[in-house]
């Protein structure tokens, strides 16, 4: 072996872990990488943490003689914003799963305009949220309009946080691809975000059914 021999298999092993912008590769190894195990442990915290709330809100339900309350049984309306906000959130989630697969080919382009349109589908679920807010309030549901009032804003609130927390990472994801630091071998942080973002999808869609579809008594 000669003394250059170790310094050629170095460049080559940086050839390969590398990009020309000195961004570290995704390695072919297997298991699963740092970021996605963490943002699975993360979720499943999340999932213990939505389901007490989940069960608090089961709980007041089973004990009031009438639910929702009679004076608030008409202020939760489908349109002219849940429904459609309901509509943008759960397709924001399609858009999400295009970047990745776009990601997953290479398609730099792809990702960035998925991931874009993902992120100004998400900022338009909050504000939409927001605006139904607006719309309960003028109604005169109120955080402090009883049972009813406090569980769907403690619901709804918390939700509506996590999805703000969606639109940040999506922007980070989002800084970050517009910068070349993903790759078809490079976006586990991509991957990460993306299950996140069905994590939040799903909890609407359980929220959204419970809140609006399941009759009262």
């Amino acid at each position: 072996m000669t003394a250059h021999q170790p310094s050629a298999e170095l460049g080559v092993v940086q050839a390969l872990t590398h990009e020309p912008g000195g961004v570290v590769l995704h390695q072919g190894r297997g298991g699963i990488s740092n970021p996605i195990l963490g943002m699975l442990l993360f979720i499943t915290s999340e999932i213990m943490f939505f389901a007490g709330l989940f069960a608090a809100y089961f709980n007041v339900r089973a004990g009031a003689p009438v639910w929702p309350p009679v004076d608030l049984r008409d202020k939760l309306d489908l349109f002219p914003l849940v429904l459609p906000a309901t509509i943008v959130l759960v397709s924001s989630s399609a858009t999400m799963q295009l970047g990745i697969w776009a990601i997953r080919k290479g398609d730099r382009t792809g990702f960035t305009r998925a991931t874009a349109l993902t992120l100004v589908m998400g900022i338009t679920f909050l504000l939409m949220q927001m605006g139904d807010y607006v719309i309960l309030y003028s109604r005169g549901m109120r955080l402090d309009s009883g049972p009813f009032g406090s569980t769907y804003y403690t619901l709804t609130g918390f939700h509506m946080a996590h999805v703000l927390a969606g639109t940040i990472m999506l922007g980070v994801m989002l800084y970050r691809g517009m910068s070349g630091q993903f790759s078809a071998r490079h976006h586990d942080a991509v991957e990460a975000t993306s299950l996140y973002w069905h994590f939040v999808d799903i909890v609407w869609i359980a929220l959204f059914s419970i809140l609006y579809i399941l009759p009262g008594h």
